[in-house]
Parts: C-alpha cells; sequence; structure tokens
C-alpha cells in the first residue's frame, strides 16, 4: 500500500508541511526533512524549484529563487534523496511545476521516484484531462499517487472528475489566489470547507494555502482531513535556520 494511502487511514488530522528543496542552503533538504518527521509531521511536500512558479506567493517565491541560486536541479534533488528512506518512514511528497519533469522526462522522473522512494508528485499546471489521457498509466506503473489542486472556483463537475481519477488526497486550496499565510478563514471560506466535505467524495481533502499557526490548522481541518502549511514554515527557516523546527511544529499541534 502506499505511504500516502496508509497515512490517510490513521485516525488523526494530518499536518503535512512544504518547503524548498535546497533552501536555505542547498545541503539542508535531507536534514529538514528528518527533522519534521521527528517532530510529528505526518505528511512532506518537497518543493522542486522553478524560475516561473505561477501559484506561489512571494515567500516560496523568494525560497524557489534562492535554492536555484544555491544549485539546486531536478538530479541534485534526486540525487539527495537517493538514500532517504533509510532514515525516512513518512509519506513524501515531490511538489514542482510540469516543464522540468518534462525536461527530465516523464517516464523517467516517474521511475526515478519510485527508486528513491516518493509516494506522490503534486503539479499545479498539469491538467486534470492530459494526466487522465497521457500519463495515469505511468504514474500508476510505478505506483505515485498524482494529487489535484481544486479552488472555491472549480466547478462540481470538475471537482467529481478530479475525485475520479484521484487515489490519494485532494488538495483544497482555501482560496482563489497565490500561497501565503494569514491571519484566519472568514465564513466564505469556511462555507467552502463545509460544501466540499458535504459532497462525500472518495478521496479526502487536504486544506493549502492560508495555513500558518494552530488557530488556522484547526479551523482549515474542521471539516478536512489535514493541512498543508508552507509559507510560515519557510519564513520560519529564513529567521531562525534549520534547527528549531521543533518550535515550529509544536506551536502548531
Amino acid at each position: 500500500m502506499n505511504r500516502i494511502t496508509h497515512k490517510l487511514q490513521e485516525d488523526k488530522k494530518i499536518l503535512s508541511i512544504y518547503f524548498s528543496a535546497g533552501y536555505p542552503n542547498l545541503n539542508d533538504t535531507v536534514q529538514i526533512i528528518q527533522d519534521l518527521e521527528k517532530n510529528g509531521v505526518d505528511l512532506i511536500e518537497i518543493g522542486l524549484p522553478f524560475s516561473d512558479p505561477l501559484a506561489d506567493g512571494p515567500t516560496i517565491q523568494a525560497s524557489s529563487t534562492q535554492a536555484l541560486h544555491n544549485g539546486m536541479t531536478t538530479q541534485i534533488l534526486f540525487d539527495q534523496l537517493k538514500n532517504i528512506r533509510e532514515s525516512v518512514k513518512i509519506p513524501l511528497i515531490i511538489m514542482g511545476y510540469f516543464n522540468p519533469m518534462l525536461q527530465y522526462g516523464v517516464e523517467a522522473f516517474c521511475q526515478k521516484c519510485a527508486e528513491i522512494g516518493i509516494d506522490g508528485l503534486i503539479i499545479p499546471d498539469l491538467p486534470v484531462d492530459v494526466y487522465a489521457e497521457e500519463y495515469k498509466a505511468i504514474f500508476e506503473k510505478y505506483g505515485l499517487i498524482n494529487v489535484f489542486l481544486i479552488t472555491p472556483q472549480t466547478s462540481e463537475e470538475r471537482i467529481r472528475f478530479i475525485d475520479s481519477v484521484s487515489n490519494g488526497f485532494i488538495y483544497m486550496v482555501s482560496s482563489a489566489s497565490v500561497t501565503g499565510s494569514q491571519a484566519g478563514f472568514g465564513d466564505i471560506q469556511e462555507t467552502y470547507f463545509e460544501r466540499i466535505a458535504n459532497m462525500d467524495l472518495k478521496n479526502p481533502q487536504i486544506v493549502g494555502f492560508g495555513i500558518s499557526n494552530k488557530e488556522t490548522f484547526n479551523q482549515a481541518t474542521k471539516y478536512a482531513k489535514g493541512a498543508i502549511i508552507g509559507s510560515a514554515f519557510i519564513k520560519h527557516l529564513a529567521e531562525k535556520g534549520s534547527r528549531k523546527i521543533a518550535q515550529f511544529v509544536g506551536e502548531i499541534r
């Protein structure tokens, strides 16, 4: 069973953390992953830096740019992660844009992910229709779960189509904007969370964008299975480095 599937079956709210590989320093990637697991994080999204990150807010964009300046590439990330399963057991997802995967070769990329022990991919700019027609068989061949995003503007028809081709979780974007933390969620967002929960989809939902602390984590997971924190964690890395991860996670849970 895929580690993501197994984790989603646990009777708990999932805390997922996103960070950009190669940030703050090129060789911090593995240590950050190990420390996140050690401090009780359930799932990790490893950002593959890209020069034109359309959905990312300024904090993640800046970390991605810094990682590229540090020398991060797809091949270096694979090299860094080649022994990751000797020390890390929780699900790992690579999140990135489709262009670097296409350049690497989609099947070669998926094969390498499988060899390393990556459990899934999040590719915001890969349309679900294209995935279903051209790439689903490749992902399934290598046991990878592909995670799709929905927003408050996504139609019910499209949400149900995404649900039908998914076999992990649905990434529920909290608002129609780029990534970034916020003070809290309002009535409109809470209504959206409840509406999706009431659709009775076969895949659980994990909320991303705008989660930064215990309050927003609890709000996001009132109706959903879990929540993803990205920008707030990257700000923490920028201010305190990679040595105070326990403090950050402890303030969420």
